[in-house]
């Protein structure tokens, strides 16, 4: 009898592990798609002549999916110093990819092109290049661009004001930035026109606070001329930076120089919103956490915010047993910072001296 009682106990754990290794898979194939950078709709398109290669045009393609995925995730600064990339380096971070809308027209080939990139190899890649990335959140802000013309002492928000009327007319996929203007209100215009002389101290609340959105730029565009200096208050993630961009030889009237401006401002806000966003990885912080091995549920939840958490670097399973799974977790940021985050997914967390827990 205790032999038959030994060899049901056994057969219990033996069954309890297999479950678990099986549970285990098929979570880790589940989300495995978290942890890569998509870039989607890349148009790559070549003559389709005798010299047509297929294979090339889409190398071509990789390279542009590469630099548009390094305009995402690196400040424009740190996007200097990876200029240059061999396509063979750019291939081995890539983990897959799909081509669609193939058509031929006028003997051209177009297609679209989609870029699945190994989140880990770029950001060793990165790492070794001491860049830190920032993390791809995109993020809508209230603009408001004032034209001060200081030859007349005017003010125009909305008519005769070509960054009002025109700021949006051209974007990047790789913007993180999306921009809401100001709809046009007569009484907002007449309250700028008595500031011309303070303009530069005004703090626009009565402005912003019409509109639901945490974050907000004010630029405030001064024309003297062929001169242009640009003032922008640039208030994000509950920070507020002045920034200060001077323009010369410019005529507001030629497409080339407004553009410039333009393209240069976008630059500019952007920056700022990945440096409050960048994921120092030089910071490793080490993390033992355990789980009850049989809450499943659980530790799918958990698995699936470590998969899709930018500041997690890496993470794995030190051990298990029939009653505890201790997952292992290498964090780029302060253990504070990780129990808010995890708080804020409704994972409860039990901290002691000796050990984290997963309630």
């Amino acid at each position: 009898m205790q032999i038959i009682n030994k060899l049901v106990t056994i057969s219990k754990v033996y069954i309890f592990f297999i479950s678990f290794v099986l549970f285990i898979i098929f979570f880790s194939t589940s989300f495995l798609k978290a942890d890569n950078f998509k870039v989607s709709n890349v148009e790559i398109s070549s003559p389709f002549d005798t010299k047509f290669n297929k294979n090339r045009v889409i190398n071509e393609g990789f390279v542009n999916s590469f630099f548009n995925l390094i305009s995402m995730i690196t400040t424009s600064g740190d996007k200097e110093k990876i200029k240059k990339v061999s396509q063979k380096q750019i291939k081995s971070m890539i983990d897959s990819f799909t081509i669609s809308d193939e058509k031929f027209i006028n003997n051209e080939y177009f297609a679209k092109l989609e870029t699945v990139f190994n989140k880990k190899k770029i950001l060793f890649f990165l790492e070794k290049k001491n860049i830190f990335p920032s993390i791809s959140t995109k993020n809508k802000v209230l603009l408001i661009p004032i034209l001060v013309d200081a030859e007349n002492d005017k003010i125009y928000l909305y008519t005769d004001n070509i960054f009002y009327q025109k700021w949006n007319d051209f974007y990047n996929d790789y913007n993180l930035l999306e921009y809401l203007l100001p709809s046009e209100d007569i009484e907002d215009l007449y309250s700028l026109q008595k500031l011309s002389t303070s303009i530069e101290d005004y703090d626009f609340l009565d402005l912003i606070n019409k509109y639901d959105l945490k974050d907000y730029i004010i630029s405030i565009i001064f024309k003297n001329r062929d001169n242009i200096k640009v003032l922008s208050k640039i208030y994000l993630n509950n920070s507020l930076k002045l920034d200060n961009r001077n323009f010369e030889k410019i005529d507001l009237k030629n497409e080339k120089d407004y553009e410039y401006i333009v393209e240069e401002l976008k630059i500019t806000f952007e920056d700022y919103w990945k440096k409050n966003n960048q994921i120092n990885t030089s910071i490793k912080l080490p993390l033992t956490l355990s789980i009850n091995s049989r809450e499943y549920k659980k530790i799918a939840k958990l698995e699936k915010y470590l998969d899709n958490n930018n500041l997690v670097s890496d993470y794995y399973i030190l051990h298990f047993d029939n009653e505890n799974i201790f997952f292992k977790i290498i964090y780029n940021g302060s253990p504070k910072k990780f129990i808010i985050d995890i708080d804020k997914k409704d994972i409860e967390l039990e901290i002691s001296e000796n050990f984290w827990r997963i309630k």
